[in-house]
């Protein structure tokens, strides 16, 4: 595999990305470069790489899991309440 070019950031306003939309999607897709969006200095947003969406979304589903794995695992260890009791509780019925 290749090696990735070693990611830039840089911030810059949300007038000037609008300027320069073409050539900021072309510096982030191709470049991998990171841009900050700011609005009267302030973050607002950032444009990435595609790459670095899969990555957050890889981690965000490891994270998922292992959430879910913790919770079955308390399940099983002190059970869990009926559908029809918690309807009851919560005043659903």
């Amino acid at each position: 595999m290749p090696a990735r070019k070693k990611s830039s950031s840089e911030a810059i306003t949300t007038v000037a990305a609008r300027q320069h939309f073409s050539d900021l999607i072309n510096r982030v897709a191709y470049g991998k470069d990171r841009i900050l969006l700011t609005r009267r200095s302030r973050p607002l947003a950032a444009v990435v790489p595609i790459e670095d969406v899969a990555l957050l979304e890889a981690m965000e589903d490891r994270d998922d899991l292992k959430a879910a794995r913790a919770a079955i695992r308390e399940a099983k260890r002190k059970g869990t309440t009926p559908w029809t009791r918690l309807k009851k509780e919560l005043g659903l019925i």
